[in-house]
């Protein structure tokens, strides 16, 4: 039986542990390796890691340091930033990795995601869809860090993507990102509305309280989390952190509320 997930997403910048707010101004917060070993420890459901320098550097997926993460992580491990063929995507699966996130590519040449599900599974591909607030209402999905406009909507890509071949998609709310205020749950929920695959949401958790909103709003969806999990209390002092069993079952509940 499926049920709603609760998922730390680390970014990657320059090697390092980095957080944002609206995408913008990295700021370093530690070691992505000794992160990954605490959220082993605390038994994470899922982790999500994403290369926010790739796309933009237009580089490859760095292999070493994916290899990395695989050999350390002992939960389901899902990696995006880069990836541009199935080639790569085979790769990374070779090293470890459950799933494999495509975002600018898949939007570029949607073609990919298919080509991609072909090679390692759909349940392997995973669209990452950044989303901003359009003035005039909707929201438009975004590329490079937020810096380039797709002219999208974001549920029709989302849409779109799943028909293609993806087997999860990744809501990430550019407005909310780093707030620490909430989900964008009106936009959580038109997508959850329009698809039929799993789903998870990501930009603006600042409570185990909203993790349970989202849960309460959407059902069985992946609550994912980069601040609420590295940031602790009103001085966002470095502590990585995780919900102990109790609770995340208080906030996997609300899905049956």
């Amino acid at each position: 039986m499926l049920r709603p997930r609760v998922i730390p997403c680390l970014l990657v910048h320059e090697n390092g542990l980095v957080k944002t707010v609206r995408f913008q101004d990295p700021k370093y917060v530690g070691d992505p390796i000794n992160a990954v070993k605490i959220f082993n420890e605390k038994e994470a459901d899922e982790l999500v890691v994403l290369d926010i320098d790739a796309t933009v550097q237009g580089r490859e997926p760095n292999f070493r340091l994916i290899g990395q993460f695989a050999a350390e992580c002992r939960m389901p491990l899902c990696y995006g930033g880069g990836v541009t063929s199935a080639e790569q995507a085979k790769r990374i699966i070779a090293l470890g990795v459950e799933k494999v996130a495509l975002s600018a590519a898949a939007l570029a040449r949607p073609a990919l995601i298919g080509e991609i599900a072909e090679e390692i599974g759909r349940q392997s591909v995973v669209v990452v869809v950044d989303a901003q607030r359009k003035l005039l209402g909707g929201w438009e999905a975004r590329t490079h860090n937020a810096k380039r406009a797709s002219g999208r909507s974001v549920v029709d890509w989302a849409v779109e993507a799943a028909e293609r071949g993806a087997g999860e998609i990744v809501i990430n709310s550019i407005d909310h990102d780093g707030a620490m205020k909430g989900y964008d749950i009106g936009l959580a929920r038109k997508v959850r509305e329009a698809i039929r695959v799993p789903m998870s949401v990501i930009g603006g958790a600042g409570s185990h309280e909203d993790l349970a909103r989202l849960v309460e709003a959407c059902g069985v969806v992946g609550a994912v989390a980069g601040s609420l999990f590295v940031f602790k209390g009103v001085y966002r002092a470095v502590l990585i952190n995780y919900p102990n069993p109790a609770q995340k079952e208080q906030i996997i509940a609300a899905a049956r509320a």
